[in-house]
């Protein structure tokens, strides 16, 4: 009996303290004195694996690109999940077949366009297929050019999201920067020294007119196009320091919604609720909200990651993305709601969030030259942009 009754305690023991323990958890968060969360590996995450046949040449190298930064990995046939076969013969023919559920979850041709395209087409049906998600493949981003070594005032261009078929948008022979897109229009704002002040000009890129949107007195910059195409925030030094601004689209009913010394790179939230930006609070770079019809500002929390800016937030709201400057420059991640401390990722800076809010592109600096390049933020993969020619920098991807 007393072998039985120590063996009873043994067992109920730790019930007793884990029951105790979970108690006295709540009623210290309940006081407010211990705040006690979960930890979730959020990045670093594994990708998953895929294996590639049939293919050769410019088609390999779209398809390979595409899934890496999207949170894919090539391995062998027997280490894969998922086996993508298919032919570039003329046209791009493919096939993804399930190997666990041993089943073909994709099956089609492609024709009526270039094969790098088609190629294109067909990563954005694997990643749907496989993820539910919608691809990334026939997205375009838009940045700033300069010569190889970065010598020139450079141009802005726009290209596929790879970099590749980078055609200019602007002629200038002045200084550029800070190009954005216009949602859901074929049409970029940007800042250029064309009439000899930094104006903000909106440039549509069917037609190729383009107007001055912000010709003020001083600094105009960094537009920043609201989710329903209807505002623009920017950055204007029109009243002494460069603060925040939102207008309409066309530039009318100006409202200054920010005043302090030097803010900056104004972000929308996605709902069109909040603008997100960068600013110094007590002589330390910080990143804030405010209301888009303005208000009080909320400091957003960045701890352990220092001197923060060029925020930007995800298309699905849960992230903002942005630069640490810190000696060199890094590129990081945080949620939006706080709930996950800012991680930083890789070097670089000028992040711009693909429509799948999981891609960055951003630029990081090899020698004396800028290189655009593509990360999958949830497994930390990236991809330099080798098609892009030229120092290239401050990207912004089309929405």
């Amino acid at each position: 009996m007393k072998i039985k009754l120590f063996s009873s305690i043994k067992l109920a023991l730790p019930i007793v303290l884990a029951v105790l323990t979970l108690n006295l958890a709540r009623a210290q968060s309940d006081s407010g004195e211990i705040k006690i969360t979960r930890s979730v590996d959020t990045f670093g995450q594994k990708p998953i694996p895929v294996s590639l046949t049939g293919f050769t040449g410019e088609a390999a190298e779209v398809l390979r690109f595409d899934l890496y930064v999207q949170g894919f990995s090539f391995v062998s046939a027997d280490a894969a999940q998922y086996l993508i076969s298919g032919s570039d013969s003329g046209a791009v023919v493919g096939n993804v077949t399930d190997k666990f559920a041993k089943k073909v979850v994709l099956s089609r041709s492609y024709n009526g366009a270039s094969l790098r395209r088609q190629a294109h087409a067909f990563a954005d049906d694997i990643v749907f297929a496989i993820t539910g998600k919608k691809g990334i493949g026939q997205s375009k981003i838009a940045f700033k050019s300069q010569g190889a070594n970065g010598s020139g005032k450079g141009e802005i261009y726009v290209a596929d999201f790879d970099g590749n078929a980078a055609q200019s948008v602007t002629s200038d022979a002045a200084i550029v920067a800070k190009p954005a897109w216009a949602t859901g229009k074929m049409a970029v704002y940007y800042t250029s020294y064309a009439r000899g002040n930094p104006d903000i000009f909106y440039h549509s890129l069917s037609s190729g007119q383009r107007k001055v949107i912000a010709g003020y007195s001083g600094l105009n910059t960094s537009a920043s196009v609201s989710p329903d195409g209807s505002k623009i925030a920017m950055v204007l030094s029109k009243s002494g320091s460069p603060n925040i601004w939102v207008c309409n689209a066309d530039g009318s009913n100006l409202k200054r919604i920010t005043t302090g010394l030097e803010d900056s790179s104004p972000t929308w939230s996605p709902n069109g609720d909040w603008i997100c930006f960068a600013t110094k609070v007590a002589e330390r770079r910080r990143l804030a909200k405010v209301s888009a019809s303005g208000g009080k500002i909320q400091v957003l929390s960045t701890s352990g990651v220092s001197s923060p800016t060029e925020p930007d937030w995800s298309p699905d709201g849960k992230w903002i993305a942005f630069t640490r400057q810190a000696g060199d420059f890094d590129i990081c991640v945080m949620a939006a709601d706080g709930s996950v401390p800012p991680v930083v990722l890789v070097a670089g800076q000028n992040p711009s969030w693909a429509p799948n809010s999981r891609t960055l592109v951003f630029n990081h600096a090899i020698g004396h030259r800028q290189v655009l390049s593509v990360l999958d933020v949830f497994t930390k993969q990236y991809k330099d942009c080798a098609r892009a020619n030229g120092s290239n920098s401050q990207p912004a991807w089309a929405k």
